[in-house]
């Protein structure tokens, strides 16, 4: 993913696709589209605003194509969203999305849970994306991210080896990604292990094709491994207001990064997300009066900002 003009480290907000999928409430679409507004208001760049799915298996995100097209109003709105298939891509491809992101477990069982399908059947659907991407004029293509899930472990298989990752990546590549991402969907990661697995994928396909990291905080290292994948040149990070979310198929794979600290830590950093913090904190307000009943996360929206600080400029 190319960063933006006027920034350094580009925070893809998915709450709106991983968050809500995550969680028995549905927010009405009008809702959803008061937090995207008040997201992008806040300065958020890039926002995985839901999923192509059939609504019998996520109701929560049944609107996608609605929101997609919203989402697209906004001038400087990088509009994401999650395929699992040809057909969800090409459904994403009519709304207008600009970036499409279709997820492949390293653990082959996950994936069986979360895709119904092996990794060869994954790779067929890549493979037929690619081609409708391609027959696309050039300025109409969205981006094409393969994000590989479980990259770091997995709750059902276990430990994942870093040769199947980078095996994975490697194949994904050939078959017409234009991008890969790395997710630690189970919150297995840490600090040593996104270096060494970051670096072993940048070796094998180029480092400006892997930008990117999903991370959660499951085990409290979400923010460390961060910081792991600054120092390796990860550019990209996803993190979801108010930590909301986690993989429904990978169970105890509870708590994305939360939005609002990790924008606090990069800004104290001296590192530009061109986002707002004391405006992100008000779009939390929207999105807590749209589900009064759900727990949010976060240590900066408690504690507040301190003292004298003062974002990258």
């Amino acid at each position: 993913m190319l960063l933006m003009e006027g920034i350094d480290i580009l925070v893809s907000e998915v709450g709106p696709r991983d968050g809500l999928q995550s969680i028995s409430a549905i927010m009405p679409t009008a809702q959803k589209i008061r937090w995207i507004d008040a997201l992008v208001a806040a300065g958020v760049r890039e926002i995985e605003v839901g999923s192509f799915v059939p609504a019998k298996l996520l109701p929560q995100l049944a609107d996608t194509g609605e929101i997609v097209r919203h989402a697209r109003r906004h001038a400087g709105l990088h509009v994401a969203a999650l395929v699992p298939n040809a057909k969800g891509a090409q459904a994403a491809i009519d709304a207008g999305a600009q970036k499409i992101t279709l997820p492949l477990s390293a653990s082959e069982t996950h994936s069986l849970k979360n895709l119904r399908r092996t990794h060869a059947q994954v790779f067929d659907e890549v493979a037929e994306i690619a081609g409708l991407l391609s027959a696309l004029p050039h300025g109409q293509r969205p981006a094409f991210e393969g994000a590989i899930s479980t990259a770091f472990g997995c709750t059902i298989e276990g430990a994942v080896p870093e040769e199947t990752v980078v095996a994975l990546s490697e194949k994904l590549m050939a078959l017409g990604c234009d991008e890969i991402g790395l997710s630690d969907t189970t919150g297995y990661a840490n600090p040593a292990q996104v270096k060494r697995l970051v670096r072993a994928v940048h070796t094998a396909i180029g480092s400006d094709r892997m930008t990117g990291l999903h991370l959660h905080n499951t085990r409290g290292l979400g923010l460390a491994n961060v910081v792991a994948g600054l120092e390796v040149g990860i550019s990209t990070f996803d993190a979801s207001q108010g930590g909301l979310g986690g993989c429904p198929f990978a169970p105890g794979a509870s708590g994305n990064i939360v939005s609002e600290d990790l924008v606090f830590m990069l800004e104290a950093m001296g590192l530009r997300t061109g986002i707002d913090i004391e405006k992100l904190i008000d779009a939390r307000a929207t999105l807590a009066a749209a589900l009064p009943d759900e727990p949010l996360y976060g240590f900066t929206p408690d504690a507040g900002l301190p003292l004298g600080y003062s974002p990258a400029g």
